[in-house]
């Protein structure tokens, strides 16, 4: 058996040699089997290349015109890959040192499932959209199979090239649920594991600062990107029905047209503005009120504003094809 694994970068200096530590050690518990690690940059302009370069690592980045988005580090780790299993993390993550011989135990005893993973445990809860995470994930049914396997795992060659490819270049989100969605059709499943897979620390900034930061990167472009590669591949109607978000977006725009209404009728009509003020504070209210937090309501009414207003931006982006190789350079073979 051969193990790739790859840890997708960008700009991750402080994390990225625990990161490769945490994967060396690892891979200890796998004494048997032949592995790989890749480091795929996506252009980073800290120290990330140099300090990943000094371990026994595989170090690709990508070169232009490839740009950087949450789909191309996969795809780009993927194509310089030789393993019959691929592992992705983010270059902020550490590997459980236990994780890889149960994962591989369930991949070897389930030949028909894809990918397995386990919990991300989310190490920085100081900003608000990973803390919406967490209560997020807490609320849902974890464990078993699953139709997405978000923050990585560990994935089977035959299913990805089956599939078609490993990670669609075009998308800045989303690019774990098109990857699954993709297995899926194809007869895949994919399991989550009741253990821990990774610690991630991820951002540290304020959550609104991330929010701007997200949209000058097209993080937040990624719903529009997926519906576009989704209706381009006959997929459109299967990615609204697993993706319940989609509809949150469309009440964003129903809330956007009504607030217009008022507030143009409270041109020619006063009272109609305390129905403008009605309609724009009680979605807030009923947030804050469901998460029992003012500052953790608030925020998710502006975070859904800001995915609803990138929606359209990410479906008229150009696309180019997801097989394409990835221009990039090997700068450490």
């Amino acid at each position: 058996m051969k193990l790739s694994v790859i840890l997708k970068t960008l700009n991750e200096e402080k994390r990225i040699g625990a990161a490769i530590e945490s994967v060396i050690a690892a891979l200890k518990a796998l004494p048997d089997a032949e592995s790989e690690i890749i480091v795929a940059d996506s252009g980073s302009r800290d120290r990330t290349v140099e300090i990943a370069s000094k371990y026994p690592v595989v170090v690709a980045q990508i070169q232009a015109p490839a740009t950087a988005s949450c789909g191309v580090g996969p795809q780009l780790g993927f194509q310089y890959s030789k393993g019959e299993f691929t592992c992705l993390m983010d270059g902020d993550m550490l590997l459980d040192p236990t994780f890889l011989p149960e994962a591989f135990d369930y991949l070897d005893k389930n030949p028909r499932v894809a990918g397995v993973s386990g919990d991300i445990n989310e190490v920085n809860l100081d900003n608000l959209e990973f803390t919406r995470r967490v209560q997020r994930i807490a609320s849902q049914v974890k464990h078993g199979v699953r139709d997405r396997l978000n923050g990585g795992g560990i994935y089977r060659r035959v299913a990805i090239e089956e599939a078609g490819y490993f990670s669609d270049r075009n998308l800045h989100a989303f690019e774990e649920f098109d990857l699954a969605q993709r297995l899926r059709l194809r007869g895949w499943t994919l399991y989550l594991l009741d253990r821990r897979y990774v610690d991630h620390f991820g951002h540290s900034i304020n959550s609104y600062i991330l929010l701007t930061r997200r949209w000058s990167t097209k993080y937040l472009f990624g719903t529009g990107e997926l519906l576009r590669a989704a209706w381009r591949q006959g997929r459109l109607k299967a990615v609204i029905q697993e993706n319940p978000e989609m509809k949150l977006w469309l009440g964003v725009y129903v809330w956007w047209a009504l607030l217009i209404v008022f507030l143009i009728g409270g041109i020619f009509h006063p009272a109609w503005l305390s129905g403008f003020a009605v309609v724009l504070l009680l979605p807030v209210l009923v947030m804050m009120l469901k998460k029992k937090s003012v500052s953790l309501g608030l925020y998710a009414i502006v975070a859904w504003c800001f995915h609803a207003a990138a929606l359209p931006f990410g479906l008229f982006a150009p696309r180019r094809n997801p097989t394409d190789w990835i221009e990039s350079k090997l700068l450490k073979p």
